[in-house]
Formats: structure tokens, sequence, C-alpha cells
């Protein structure tokens, strides 16, 4: 029998050292032997042990155990959840009991059993493990007690198409549909990824994130499905691929656009069979996954080209939700602002009080061709130079070209007292009324404004 573990073995005699490698060696992994155990925390820091054999007594003629349970408490402060078994020529049933009560997990005498202290080192990995296992479910819990409190408090929008986003979500998170998202770049489509996730009956699984358009095209079945050692030049050892880390818990593909044809059929059938295959192995691998797919790409027009797979497509869409461009929700970049200002404010300490309205209406009056990872941006580019204490229009740069809107005036005319009136009416429409915004807006004191909005009835 043999199993994967790291087995410290610390004893002042060469000769047990020895022995123990030679027991250990077929069984084990790897084992690190050191007969000078002052040096113990310097391996634990090196290298992460599953078992340590420890011997209870170093000098000569000692027998009280005392500095095995000193090196002990060294362990245990290191690493609170170390597996340790003392080894021991003086073995008495206080001196077990001391070791129990110390930390110890068990305790074995000299001469030993070779079977015996085989099971031992086995059962000591195996509770190693399993406590490695509930750390990692705990800090899982906890990371998922924080977002879902609220639901899908990550999403965070006043608009209804977003709304109507939340709503599909709710829909389809609890069950094991794939969905296929659809948006532009920075719309937002791992965060609402992220959301079905929180929201679905894997929640406490984890989300394994891949971007296709970041791995390089020859190293996408290695990255998706894993190899094995020696599968090709510098596979020194085994990886699991990304189908297998996220094994009952959820995948995101993002930029699914991106994965070349050949590549498309092995993840066809990767899907269908619920199984992958690593690269160097004949051996397939079940896998139970839920498949969340997103692209910026025309993702239908590539099919009619024959870019992408028809069947691939029907498998990753069974629901299509599609995340609409900033530019169409305008009434989600005051939220979206304010939310990263409160961000970056704290992250970079610079105590501002707030984004002025005449800088919120510049950005509710920029087209945003980035989305929502352009206003991120952008508002962390205005708190780190702001030198005021609030955010104004000029902490704001934005690219002029995209600065046009739907609301540019094409005119019919060339009155100038017609263009004036449609002017004013619009800024202050856009201003709900506020007569200094509007009047800072068109460059004219609040008196002026109130001139022309009696001279044109407004």
């Amino acid at each position: 029998m043999t199993i994967n573990g790291t087995v410290l073995i610390i004893d002042d005699n060469e000769d047990v050292l020895l022995s123990l490698r030679l027991l250990l060696k077929p069984h084990v992994e790897q084992i690190i032997t050191e007969s000078n155990p002052n040096k113990i925390p310097e391996l634990l820091q090196q290298k992460s042990v599953d078992v340590i054999l420890l011997d209870m007594n170093f000098k000569q003629d000692a027998i009280s155990g005392q500095e095995g349970l000193f090196f002990l408490d060294q362990i245990l402060s290191i690493d609170p959840d170390a597996v340790v078994i003392f080894i021991t020529a003086y073995g008495n049933t206080e001196k077990a009991v001391n070791a129990i009560k110390s930390g110890a997990t068990d305790f074995i005498l000299k001469p030993w059993q070779n079977e015996k202290l085989l099971a031992t080192v086995f059962a000591g990995i195996r509770l190693r493990q399993s406590r490695n296992e509930i750390l990692l479910q705990r800090s899982r819990v906890r990371q998922i007690a924080d977002t879902v409190d609220t639901p899908f408090k990550e999403i965070i929008s006043h608009s209804k198409a977003m709304q109507k986003v939340c709503e599909t979500v709710q829909k389809v998170a609890p069950t094991d549909a794939s969905i296929l998202i659809l948006g532009e770049n920075g719309t937002g489509k791992e965060v609402v990824g992220r959301a079905i996730h929180r929201a679905s009956l894997r929640n406490q699984e984890v989300f394994i994130p891949v971007d296709l358009g970041a791995i390089p095209e020859t190293l996408f079945e290695s990255e998706l499905f894993g190899y094995e050692k020696g599968a090709f030049t510098d596979a020194k050892q085994a990886k699991e691929g990304r189908f297998e880390v996220a094994n009952r818990g959820t995948l995101f593909l993002d930029e699914i656009g991106n994965l070349p044809l050949p590549m498309q059929a092995k993840l066809l059938t990767a899907i269908e069979r619920r199984e992958v295959i690593r690269l160097g192995s004949n051996s397939p691998k079940k896998i139970d996954i839920r498949l969340i797919c997103a692209t910026n790409a025309n993702i239908f027009e590539m099919r009619n080209q024959g870019l992408f797979r028809q069947d691939l497509l029907y498998r990753i869409n069974t629901v299509e939700i599609r995340i609409p461009p900033l530019r169409e929700r305008p009434e989600d970049i005051y939220p979206l602002a304010q939310h990263y200002f409160d961000i970056f404010n704290r992250k970079y300490r610079k105590g501002l009080k707030k984004i002025s309205q005449a800088a919120m209406l510049k950005l509710e009056n920029y087209s945003w061709p980035g989305n929502i990872r352009e206003l991120q941006h952008a508002v962390e580019r205005a708190v780190i130079l702001s030198e005021g204490t609030n955010l104004e229009p000029d902490d704001f740069v934005l690219e002029i070209q995209h600065t046009q809107t739907s609301d540019d005036f094409i005119f019919d005319t060339y009155n100038l007292d017609e263009i004036e009136k449609r002017v004013i009416k619009s800024v202050i429409e856009k201003t709900k009324g506020n007569i200094s915004l509007a009047s800072k807006m068109l460059g004219l004191t609040r008196a002026s404004l109130y001139r022309r909005i009696e001279k044109h009835g407004l």
C-alpha cells in the first residue's frame, strides 16, 4: 500500500533514521530525516509536512521525555494542526497520557512493529489531510457567508434591464442548466456568473474562472483537462486541469469564442460524457460541474460562419443571459460610481466627501465604451489625483471621441433663439431643474439663465 504524503522523522540516532526511511520509502511519497531537533522551525517553514515522527529523548540516558514535549510545543506553535507521533524506547502509560494531553496524535514504542508503525503513519496522514480539507471548507463557508447575506449584492444596479438579469439569475441558479452570458467587455459577465454560483446548490463548492482569451492556443488542452507526468517535456509532475479542480463546483469559461475548433470538439465530448482525459493518459476521470460560459463575440454569427460548432452552442446555451452595456442603462452610472468612490476613497485614505453633481452629470453624459471596467478605472484615477475635498468634473479625464451620446443635437433650424431655447430646455431637464448646476453647464450666471428661461417661456 502506498499513500501520498510527506513524513518528517526527527531522531538523534542515525540508525533509527535509516531504518524508518527504508521502512517507509515504498509506502510514502516523501520522507525527510533530521537528527537535530533545533532545525524543526526551519524545516517546517520550508516544507509542508503531513506527519512528524518525533523522538522523546535526545540527550544520552534521558528517559523523562521532557525534551520531546518541549519540541512538541514548538511544532504546535508553528502549526497548530500538525500531526505528531512520538517514538521512544522508554514508554509507560503516564508518559503516553502526557504526550496526548500535550497535543501529540499517537505514541510508538521502540523497537516497533513494522505493520503497526505503518498503520499509525497512514492514519496520521489521513488525519492531516482531513484537517486540511476542513480548514478549506471553513474558509469557503466564511467567504460565501460574506456574500450571500443579500441576494445578488455583488450586482450593483438600479436599472430595469439589470433587474431582469437578476430575475433570470434567480430562476436559473438553483438548477444545473448550462448558462451562456453575452455582453461587451467590461459589462460584468463574471460578476453575474459568480452571482449564479452563489445562489446555486453548489455554493459551498469552488467557482473556477478561466479566461480562455489569456491562454495560448497550444495550452488549451493541458489547462482545461490536465496532464500526467512526462506527457510533454516540462511535465515534471501530474497536474489537474480546470475541469477536475472545479469538480462538484462551477466552471466559468470566459471568452468561449476564443476556443479553436479542435478544442471545441474535445470540450463537447467532455460535457456530454461528463469526463475528461488528461494529456498523456488513456484513463477518463469523471467530473461533476456546473458550466457557465461567457463571450463578448457575436457567437451566433461565428456559428453561421462555421467558426463555432452548432452542437456545442446548444450544449452551453440552455439559458442565455445578455448583459446590456452601460450606455443602455445610464441609471446604473450613479450607484456604480458611488460604489467605486467609497472603495477607493477608503483604499487610498483620501478623505474625500463626495462626487459633485456637476462631475456626476459628466459621468452620466459619457458613453462608456469600456463599460463598468472603464468607469471603475476612471473613478480610481480621479480619487488618486484629486486635490480637493470633492471630485469635480476636471478630475475625470474621459476620451473626447467617446463623449458623443444619443442626446447630441441635430438641428433642423438655424434660428439662434430656437437653438438656445432647445439647449436650455435640454440642460434643465438633465439637471432636473437644478438652476445652479444648469447655469454652470451653460456657462451662465444664475441671473442670466433666469432671464433666458423667462424669455423663452420655459
